[in-house]
Order: C-alpha cells, then structure tokens, then sequence
C-alpha cells in the first residue's frame, strides 16, 4: 500500500509550464506561486547547481577545464555558451552532467510540494518529448518571436543574432502550441490584464485539483 505521501504524490495536479526564451514563464509562475501553486523551476535549480560550490561544478571542471569555471567559482555560462554552439556534441556533455542532478533536484521538490497544484517550469519541456506523460496539462507562455528578441537583448546584453542562436536550439513556436492544453499570450496586454489571465487558470486548475483529489485519480491530459 502506498504510504500517504506518495500517493498524495501520485494524485496530485500537476502543471508542465513553458515557452520560448523571453515569452515570460518567470512572470507567470511567479503570480501561480503567490496564489498559492507549488512551483518548481528547473532553471532555476540548473542555477543553483551551477553556482559557486554548485553540485555540478567539480565535473564540469574535470570535463572542460577551469577555463570554463569564473572567478567566483561558478559556471562560466559566457565561455560554455559558445563552446557548445561551435561544437554542438559540447551540449551532450554538459547536459549528461547536468540532467541527472537536475532530475534530482526536481523530484525531491515535488515530493515535498504543500500546494494545491504543483507546476514544473521547464524551458525545454517540448523538446524534451518526456513530460507529457508526468503532467495533467501543458500551458505554453507565447508570444511574437521578435518580441522574444527585443525582450533578451533588453535584459541581459546578448545580442539579436545570440539570442537567435539560443532559439534556434529551442522548440519552434508552432511545436510549442501543438503541444499545448492552455496557452498564455503575453504580449500587447498590461501586467493587471495578464494578471486576471493567470488568475483565471489558477480558479481552473484548483478546480481540476479538487476533481483528481475527489476520484483519488490523475486528471491526466484531455484525450
């Protein structure tokens, strides 16, 4: 029989959120988690284990090199980002290092989830091809690409032509919204309009929550 944390585990809602690069999953998950959502960001715990005494420091150092490690003993994200976009089989190193603590690091976050829904931030989620089965529904943050652009390049210096190299590694925005159950447009609104978006799939998801706690069942994706 399964103990009663697991099979609240089991049970419980479960949200994958994504979008491409700029599109605004930070804004949005950030409003699901003051509502009350337990929310679990694997970028930001694949930050928090490339940050100085990081998990995924000594073997990144011991695979490429302390040239790759900064001066506060973080990841050198500037150095890594262009060695793995002029050598594309870089990425299947790091990312062997990276996914399995990353994995980890989700996986004890939701076990530990108090929410009422837990949500799953994952940039990559479509690319992936593995989190349709772990999640009830998928909701896609969009917007117009060359708003993605504007909106990196305003925040964090890259260039155009950087950020469409990131991009070009990412799903295409057409995959994304064939994959999607819910989709947020997040462009040419005010932050109270996109507020009352998010709100509103909040209501829907407390009420899908309360539905797969009612059966003891997975609400599991539509059909």
């Amino acid at each position: 029989m399964a103990t009663p944390n697991r099979a609240r585990r089991e049970y419980m809602f479960k949200v994958g959120l994504t979008g491409g690069i700029g599109s605004g999953k930070t804004v949005v998950s950030d409003r699901l988690g003051v509502l009350g959502a337990s929310i679990v960001d694997a970028d930001r715990i694949a930050h928090l284990i490339t940050a100085p005494g990081g998990a995924a420091i000594p073997a990144i150092e011991r695979t490429f090199g302390s040239t790759f490690i900064a001066a506060d003993g973080s990841l050198n994200r500037a150095a890594m980002r262009e060695r793995v976009f002029a050598q594309p089989q870089e990425r299947a190193k790091l990312e062997a290092i990276t996914h399995p603590l990353i994995h980890e690091a989700i996986t004890a976050a939701a076990e530990g989830a108090t929410g009422p829904y837990v949500v799953f931030v994952v940039p990559l989620l479509v690319e992936s091809g593995r989190w349709r089965a772990r999640v009830d529904r998928i909701l896609v943050v969009d917007c117009d690409e060359r708003e993605q652009i504007a909106r990196v390049v305003t925040r964090s210096g890259l260039s155009p032509e950087q950020v469409e190299r990131i991009m070009a590694t990412q799903a295409t925005r057409a995959a994304r919204l064939s994959s999607a159950d819910d989709v947020l447009r997040n462009q040419d609104k005010t932050l109270s309009e996109l507020f009352d978006e998010i709100d509103a799939l909040h209501r829907r998801y407390l009420a899908l929550a309360e539905q797969g706690a009612a059966s003891d069942q997975p609400v599991g994706p539509p059909a």
